[in-house]
């Protein structure tokens, strides 16, 4: 990357400086001092766990020739400018974009946040601009794609300096549309300043990360940041309203009264809203208006949940005025997000239906439970758990809907990081047994009375669940999707909810199969 003029990369920022920066230039910026290049440019980044000015003596020593903080700070070399902004997340975002040369202006920017449907919303939007014509590139939690290239995500939205330049390469490549999940730690921790997004989707918000947040009403202000924050004005904001009384339709409502950008509801009552015709374990046919342009559509993904998220896509792609043909088209072949209502299946298929899902939320839960709990012939069998070193008020909370929807219920781990797993399943077992479920052995499963299990290793969990299992039930594992890790106290370790439910089930059904 060649260097850049240091007063170039403040352009449209307030500060000051104690020697002439116009001079000045920079090979690399950076945040970490120990990833910053000789000749670079340090940026000191306030964070949750770590202060970016306890290490300016570091990045000093790394090669420096400048630092950007907040405040008065010691730098012992002389040689060493130093630049001071009121806000150094800020600055970074601005700075990164423009070292990268602002590499988003030439391109369309998408932005989707919401606590659950953001990567099933990013996989069906990249195939509607694929079938309209373009070239898209997708930032998101499965990984950072773009033609040619396919890398695994480090971070839902990375951080600045990565993110500008993940974009300048999809800008070289000839990207036309970048689809990106914000989180809402992103928005919070400023990692998307310097963007500003054509088109913003919100699907929903539901308890998730108050550990980070606190409440829900300061998770809701984050995700509010994308749309009053980053999106353009007269820019196309899209909101999923649930009902009536939804975060969703607060924001609609918040967004229409400022009428800084343009905004389109997507739900009951709203302007685009669909019928659903037929909802199965085999796809969704449903009629959909458009701005009163009504269409069929025909999806393979299933459940309630899934309509929010078409007619969220659908909303996008009309604000970016797209075909409706390639809308249809996409809506038909997309299968949605690894890890997302995902089924596993054998040769035949002639087995009990096990389903992974990456549902981690209460409200993720409850809405996949309700899904398939009325499409099940048999019984619905449920594997599920809490990830440790977050919110432990909705683990309570999950147990009480494991209880309340599946038939038999089996607690375990859920990457459990730092924490000790047996205290997680103990938390979760006080909202089963709230709802009067006992704790059982599988020996006395049969009977009357709402029972569980509660198995620490998730491997034998999946076992059990399978091996439990008749051909008309469903096991649904649920919790982490696509991941193919747990996170111990001895570390990451890799493991597979789907290789998993495969293998045990080559053992249990697969000579049944071989038959059949």
């Amino acid at each position: 990357m060649a260097a850049r003029c240091v007063a170039d990369l403040l352009a449209g920022i307030k500060y000051q400086a104690g020697d002439d920066v116009s001079a000045l230039r920079v090979s690399s910026v950076s945040a970490d001092s120990r990833l910053l290049q000789p000749g670079g440019l340090f940026v000191a980044v306030v964070g949750a766990g770590s202060d970016g000015h306890d290490y300016l003596d570091r990045a000093v020593a790394a090669g420096a020739v400048a630092v950007v903080v907040n405040r008065d700070s010691k730098v012992d070399d002389p040689g060493v400018v130093q630049i001071r902004v009121a806000d150094t997340r800020v600055a970074l975002g601005k700075i990164a974009a423009a070292f990268y040369g602002n590499p988003a202006r030439g391109m369309t920017i998408v932005g989707i946040t919401g606590t659950n449907g953001k990567t099933t919303c990013s996989y069906l939007l990249e195939e509607v601009v694929v079938e309209a014509g373009g070239r898209p590139g997708v930032i998101g939690t499965v990984n950072y794609r773009f033609p040619g290239v396919h890398r695994e995500a480090s971070h839902t939205t990375p951080d600045p300096v990565r993110l500008q330049s993940l974009l300048a390469e999809m800008a070289e490549a000839g990207v036309s549309h970048v689809i990106m999940e914000v989180s809402s730690h992103a928005l919070e921790q400023g990692r998307v300043e310097g963007i500003c997004f054509d088109v913003a989707l919100f699907t929903n918000l539901s308890r998730d990360h108050l550990d980070f947040h606190g409440d829900m009403e300061s998770y809701f202000a984050t995700k509010n940041m994308l749309f009053s924050r980053h999106l353009k004005r007269d820019g196309q904001a899209v909101i999923v309203c649930e009902n009536e009384k939804s975060w969703g339709a607060r924001l609609l409502a918040t967004l229409q009264a400022e009428g800084r950008v343009h905004v389109m509801g997507c739900g009951h009552g709203q302007m685009i809203h669909g019928r659903a015709e037929q909802v199965s374990l085999a796809g969704i046919t449903m009629e959909v208006s458009l701005g009163g342009e009504v269409a069929a559509f025909t999806s393979p993904l299933v459940g309630g949940f899934n309509i929010r998220n078409i007619l969220g896509v659908l909303g996008v792609a009309r604000g970016l005025e797209l075909p409706m043909a390639a809308m249809q088209r996409a809506m038909a072949k997309c299968c949605g997000a690894p890890g997302r209502m995902e089924p596993v299946l054998l040769p035949g298929g002639e087995h009990a239906k096990v389903i992974v899902d990456y549902a981690h939320t209460p409200d993720a839960l409850q809405n996949v439970l309700e899904t398939i709990k009325p499409l099940t012939e048999g019984r619905v069998l449920l594997v599920f758990g809490c990830g440790g070193d977050r919110d432990r008020g909705k683990r309570p909370m999950m147990g009480a809907i494991a209880m309340q929807y599946a038939d038999v219920a089996i607690a375990t781990s859920d990457n459990p990081r730092t924490e000790d797993p047996i205290q997680i399943l103990t938390e979760i077992e006080a909202g089963m047994k709230e709802c009067g479920g006992k704790r059982v052995e599988v020996d006395f499963l049969k009977g009357q009375g709402k029972k569980y299990l509660v198995i620490e290793s998730r491997q034998q969990a999946i076992a059990c669940a399978i091996n439990l299992a008749h051909r008309n039930d469903v096991v649904l594992i649920s919790g982490k999707g696509h991941e193919d890790y747990q996170l111990t106290r001895s570390g990451k370790v890799h493991f597979d909810d789907r290789l998993e439910a495969k293998q045990e089930l080559e053992k249990v059904w697969g000579k049944a199969v071989g038959a059949a």
